[in-house]
């Protein structure tokens, strides 16, 4: 269980640094993070930081593909964490 904590933990930090990331890139226009890396992210756990990360930067909260992926993976993961 200690090791799911510091997992779920580490991911979602760094998707939540991605998405921040993402955010400035496009308002600097620079090159930017792919979107499959971004849900790719999301989907290995990172689904709470994503959350945070569209919100708190408003970035990707438009695009239903980014809301349905984040909350069905935020829905799985915490049915994991509290199964154990």
């Amino acid at each position: 269980m200690r090791m799911l904590k510091s997992y779920l933990l580490i991911v979602n930090v760094l998707t939540f640094f991605l998405y921040g990331l993402d955010k400035f890139k496009a308002k600097t226009h620079r090159w930017r993070i792919k979107e499959s890396t971004l849900l790719f992210f999301t989907i290995i756990g990172g689904s709470l930081g994503s959350l945070f990360g569209m919100f708190i930067f408003k970035h990707k909260k438009n695009k239903k593909v980014f809301l349905l992926v984040t909350f069905l993976s935020l829905l799985i993961y915490t049915y994991i964490f509290y199964s154990y």
